[in-house]
């Protein structure tokens, strides 16, 4: 049995969020409750998509609302993070930053419609003739 991975991201618009991740990143459907929440998939990653109307949405007891952004984030691995982020941009794909090198590997900072990250990472030496990487994606 294989096990998966549930990470939960508060949405500001849960078919929005489904469209996106789907769309972009090749997450398929797996359930959809749409406005209160949806989940999609890829691999062993199920991202849990929870919109105001979900149980997620409920204010906390000290009245502390939940709502989607922050810097948490999964990382998607590539082989070539220039051609992929190349390709988001053309798809009108924002990001926080550009490309960053470090010991590690290369990464840069997606943001879903709703503010959340999806970090991008390129190992080093993956994809680089010189044995280093410029682009990747994750935080090195």
């Amino acid at each position: 049995m294989s096990e998966s991975v549930n990470v939960r991201y508060m949405v500001s618009d849960v078919q929005q969020a489904v469209d996106w991740y789907v769309g972009h990143f090749g997450f398929s459907e797996q359930m959809n409750a749409a406005p209160a929440f949806a989940s999609v998939e890829r691999g062993a990653l199920r991202l849990l998509l929870s919109g105001a109307k979900s149980s997620a949405g409920r204010p906390m007891p000290d009245g502390r609302q939940p709502e989607a952004g922050g810097w948490n984030r999964f990382q998607v691995i590539v082989d070539d993070i220039a051609a992929e982020v190349e390709r988001l941009r053309t798809r009108g794909v924002n990001f926080r930053n550009d490309i960053l090198s470090g010991p590690g590997g290369s990464q840069i900072l997606a943001e879903d419609p709703s503010g959340n990250v999806v970090e991008l990472f390129q190992p080093a030496g993956r994809g680089d003739p010189g044995g280093l990487a410029f682009l990747s994606l994750g935080t090195g």
